[in-house]
């Protein structure tokens, strides 16, 4: 439906809060935390945009990721005990703009910073990385799928 409409965009929400994964403790059996998690996801996330991206290619379809707002005043960030350094509304501009706006909608395979394009951890652009990441995942999933 995204390639028949042509000029679609999708916009994955994640993080400058990223942290390596370590392919041989993707589930983290060993040293478990919460923010270890949520980091290690985001970047997953932008391994899957930048995957995608690449698939997607000449159909009309951009992909991009992006990280909205530092400590935007959500429930997850006052949960966490974390003083908010952003409104929920600092966070929805970067996004808006990267859903309508002219000036990127050609622009595909990147991940911003709000609205300034940034780099994320190097294992993101390492292809050989994401694609080990991307069979690690398949394994995972294979239980769970039809």
């Amino acid at each position: 439906a995204l390639k028949r409409a042509a000029h679609s965009r999708i916009r994955n929400v994640a993080s400058i809060g990223q942290q390596e994964i370590d392919l041989s403790n993707l589930m983290l059996e060993r040293g478990y935390s919460g923010v270890r998690a949520y980091r290690q996801s985001k970047l997953a996330l932008i391994c899957f945009t930048f995957d995608l991206a690449g698939e997607l290619a000449g159909t009309g379809v951009t992909v991009n990721a992006l990280h909205p707002a530092t400590y935007a005043n959500t429930a997850m960030v006052r949960e966490a005990g974390l003083d908010p350094l952003s409104s929920v509304a600092d966070g929805g501009e970067p996004i808006r703009r990267l859903a309508v706006e002219n000036e990127v909608a050609e622009l595909s395979g990147r991940f911003y910073d709000r609205t300034k394009e940034a780099r994320a951890l190097d294992q993101a652009y390492d292809e050989d990385f994401r694609a080990k990441l991307r069979e690690a995942t398949m394994r995972l999933l294979a239980g769970y799928l039809p």
